[in-house]
């Protein structure tokens, strides 16, 4: 049975691969975009099978309506895509006000409001699988991108409660944590080079040197096989919670979680200290 898919940030990287890849199968596809004109290709290609929205996902009536476009123009909606985001790069303290506001409101507010907009349509049919773009960015963080995985390490937790909270609705939950793609002229993006940059303090000029010498130098994954196994994921009857999606960032991530348990373990001591001593009584 063919699905009926909604994807935020249609009109480039790995948004547009999926889309693609939806539709090639002979899925139908409501594509969002912030301009519509990025999505004609798909529309002289695939007809009606494709819905194009314009969509800024940080204004929550509008992502609310197009959910609903979206369901009554297919008849339901089976995949939900939180897709669009950007990486706001710079200094937690060379961060302004209005940037790091402006990183939560598209990266964790919008993928918020599409979650509330589809989820009492996925209820009612007891069914769906609402898929979120994490990131490796979303279980490691590093010097100067405090606000990316600020909203990246929100989602995480979001949506592995959300996870339980309509598992009993039959509605499945997948974060994909991917690392870099080759999204942009087929080259590993640089997040210091590609994201929206903060006005820089010279005080931190020396680490976005040495962070700049290495940054985008692990092997790009390829879009289009992405979106394959992407595929695979929405048609598994049990698919997992987290998945990451590209090999670069695996040995990292054992290294970074090996390190938190072992200084969890190296500070007991202090962990049993600041408990305190409680009375028999005070445990009833």
């Amino acid at each position: 049975m063919s699905k009926v898919w909604f994807v935020t940030g249609s009109s480039r990287g790995l948004g547009r691969n999926f889309v693609e890849a939806a539709l090639s199968r002979g899925d139908r596809v409501a594509a969002t975009a912030r301009n519509t004109a990025s999505l004609d290709e798909l529309v002289t290609a695939y007809g009606d099978a494709v819905l194009p929205l314009e969509l800024d996902v940080a204004d929550k009536a509008a992502v609310f309506e197009s959910v609903q476009r979206a369901k009554e123009h297919f008849g339901r909606l089976d995949v939900i895509v939180n897709n669009a985001g950007y990486a706001q790069v710079g200094a937690v303290e060379e961060l302004t006000e209005r940037e790091l506001r402006d990183q939560l409101e598209t990266n964790l507010f919008g993928a918020v409001w599409v979650i509330q907009a589809a989820l009492p349509y996925l209820r009612e049919q007891r069914s769906g699988h609402i898929i979120q773009l994490s990131s490796a960015a979303g279980v490691i963080a590093m010097p100067l991108g405090g606000a990316y995985h600020a909203s990246k390490w929100a989602l995480e937790g979001l949506n592995e409660a959300l996870a339980g909270e309509v598992a009993d609705f039959g509605v499945k939950v997948t974060i994909i944590e991917p690392g870099g793609f080759a999204t942009r002229d087929g080259k590993n993006p640089d997040p210091l080079a590609n994201g929206h940059m903060a006005q820089t303090d010279p005080a931190y000029d020396g680490l976005r040197r040495r962070l700049g010498a290495v940054a985008g130098k692990q092997p790009a994954g390829d879009p289009a096989a992405a979106a394959q196994a992407l595929l695979k994921l929405v048609d598994s009857d049990n698919p997992p919670l987290r998945v990451l999606f590209g090999q670069g960032f695996y040995p990292m991530l054992q290294q970074v979680y090996a390190d938190r348990l072992k200084t969890w373990a190296d500070w007991q001591d202090l962990s049993a200290e600041a408990h305190g001593k409680l009375d028999q009584e005070d445990l009833v």
